[in-house]
């Protein structure tokens, strides 16, 4: 049994598993963030401003990047579980890894180009 489980996160499609989970729960602990911001919007444009003065910094920007990057990993990922649930895949471990690389080069890509607008 436990050699089952050891060989199951050695497997390549368990970098998926949990890059999917792992970026869902991170996204979720931003709504909260999100909700304040929109918040602050509603109080005033005072309180607006200072927000986003605050947001200008390096740290905030960097997080930005890392948001939108998770954001294209969970939809990519996500894409990726769907398929593997509601199609039938002729080599189910052909199903399991082939969209991992392409997923995870798409949302370097996305960042890549969230970077190139800031």
């Amino acid at each position: 049994m436990a050699n089952n489980r050891q060989s199951m996160r050695t497997h390549k499609s368990y970098f998926a598993f949990v890059g999917h989970r792992v970026s869902g729960l991170l996204l979720a602990l931003f709504l909260p963030i999100h909700f304040l911001v929109l918040g602050l919007a509603l109080e005033g444009a005072d309180a607006l401003n200072r927000f986003l003065a605050f947001s200008e910094l390096p740290l905030v920007k960097a997080a930005e990047w890392g948001l939108v990057v998770l954001l294209a990993i969970h939809l990519l990922f996500g894409i990726r579980v769907l398929m593997l649930e509601l199609t039938d895949w002729p080599n189910s471990a052909d199903g399991r890894t082939a969209w991992i690389i392409p997923s995870v080069i798409a949302a370097l890509l996305v960042g890549v180009i969230f970077l190139a607008q800031l």
